[in-house]
């Protein structure tokens, strides 16, 4: 079993999301105590995507965070570096246009999409401003970001409560219901050295965005930052 290491080196992290995509949607609605579906529908909403509009999907995984624009007919590519969330994905959703890509080097031409989101994945690529820009590049004028993300708990006796949570109950739990219990230890890890709330901004605006903001869900677990193009 490999667990991904906080340098975040992009072979380790693929091969981790490769050993624990066979059970990674049923993991992460344990761990969350179900409130994943409600950020990811808190996420559909944030974007309000039309028909005739395309998005790209960074970090689609199994294509979970996908499958609510393309019931929709929205034309949605779900991408990712993990070969082995994307076979997964493909196995469930064989109608859905997956794609081997890098954050960091998108294999998409300029001003391709009208709309790129991330979710839960910007934290685990090696250069967030790099990742940024990419998605920049790549966003039409006038387009959308959605970076959905674990973030800062805005109450502090929560905080205290939460972080306690990551580095303890999280991994216990992970053992019993994760193929690679591991990975769980570097997902804790990683929440905690993320920046908050307003050091995402900063870093979304510093790759050229404009309009940038934010709402917290769950008190601040998770935030959703907006730009635009």
């Amino acid at each position: 079993m490999s667990r991904a290491s906080l340098d975040k080196a992009p072979q380790e992290v693929a091969e981790m999301f490769d050993e624990v995509a066979g059970r990674y949607d049923l993991t992460n609605d344990v761990l969350s105590l179900g409130q994943d579906r409600l950020w990811r529908r808190a996420v559909v909403r944030a974007i309000d995507a039309r028909p005739g509009e395309r998005v790209l999907d960074i970090a689609a995984g199994t294509g979970t965070s996908s499958e609510p624009f393309a019931d929709a007919d929205i034309d949605v590519v779900p991408a990712d570096f993990s070969l082995g969330m994307l076979r997964q994905g493909n196995r469930r959703r064989p109608d859905l246009a997956f794609t081997a890509a890098d954050a960091l080097a998108l294999p998409f031409a300029d001003n391709s999409f009208d709309v790129v989101t991330m979710s839960f994945g910007l934290r685990n690529v090696s250069d967030t401003g790099r990742a940024l820009e990419e998605f920049h590049r790549v966003t039409k004028p006038g387009g959308r970001l959605l970076i959905c993300e674990f973030s800062t708990p805005t109450f502090a006796p929560f905080r205290t409560v939460y972080q306690e949570y990551l580095m303890r109950a999280l991994p216990a739990v992970a053992r019993r219901v994760s193929s690679n219990p591991d990975s769980y230890v570097y997902l804790a890890e990683s929440i905690q050295v993320w920046p908050d709330q307003e050091g995402l901004a900063r870093l979304v605006r510093a790759a050229g965005w404009s309009g940038v903001r934010w709402r917290n869900l769950s008190s601040g677990i998770v935030a959703l930052h907006h730009a635009v193009r």
